[in-house]
């Protein structure tokens, strides 16, 4: 397919978003994991933190890196993370496995610190994200590829954005919050032909909301 559709189609004769067929590592991730939605907080902070790592650079990048991320941060319990201090900061900065940037380092743990604080007030990281889901009659009608890349950031990318901000979180800039709302399912944005789209959409609606 052409790019102008954002389709390209598989050895497996499946249309998926162009982006999703363009590596082993993308499809497998495109075909089962974005998108889908996701409820567990320990997977929600991974993901918060990994799209502040991916800031500046592809997400190929971080994807290929995960696992060494989830050895270098605990599985991303942030109950633990929030507990490294500097000689950790030290040690993952001599960790050719990740991204060793100290800022985004010293960020994630500060989000743990910060994580722990949101689940004691509202219950848990992932009530408080599903919160930002937008309505469906905000979504546009039939998203194609010349849409989906027109929508970097959303008003509720940004409003979570600023809610996260405010509670002292970093690296949750709107474009990254998009990212990550994208990526665990807040927000469906298989383009139109994708084979993922509906399979998606039927997950969505049989997901029950956290409260």
């Amino acid at each position: 397919m052409a790019d102008t559709e954002g389709l390209t189609v598989g050895e497996d004769g499946k249309k998926r978003c162009v982006w999703g067929g363009s590596t082993p590592d993308y499809a497998i991730y495109h075909d089962g994991e974005w998108g889908r939605p996701v409820d567990d907080d320990t997977r929600l902070f991974e993901k918060i933190c990994l799209e502040g790592f991916q800031s500046g650079l592809s997400w190929l990048t971080i994807l290929r890196k995960r696992e060494n991320f989830r050895s270098a941060f605990a599985g991303f319990d942030f109950r633990k993370v929030a507990r490294f201090g500097d000689k950790d900061v030290e040690r993952l900065l001599g960790d050719a496995g990740i991204v060793r940037h100290r800022g985004k380092i010293e960020s994630t743990i500060n989000n743990a610190r910060r994580a722990i604080e949101l689940v004691a007030e509202e219950g848990s990281l992932a009530a408080f994200v599903w919160r930002f889901e937008p309505a469906p009659e905000t979504r546009p009608k039939r998203l194609d590829w010349e849409t989906l890349r027109a929508m970097p950031k959303t008003a509720e990318s940004l409003a979570l954005s600023k809610a996260l901000k405010k509670r002292g979180w970093s690296f949750v800039g709107p474009t990254t919050m998009y990212a990550f709302m994208q990526g665990v399912g807040v927000v469906n944005d298989h383009v139109e032909g994708c084979f993922c789209r509906a399979a998606v959409e039927r997950q969505r609606k049989a997901f029950k909301r956290p409260a």
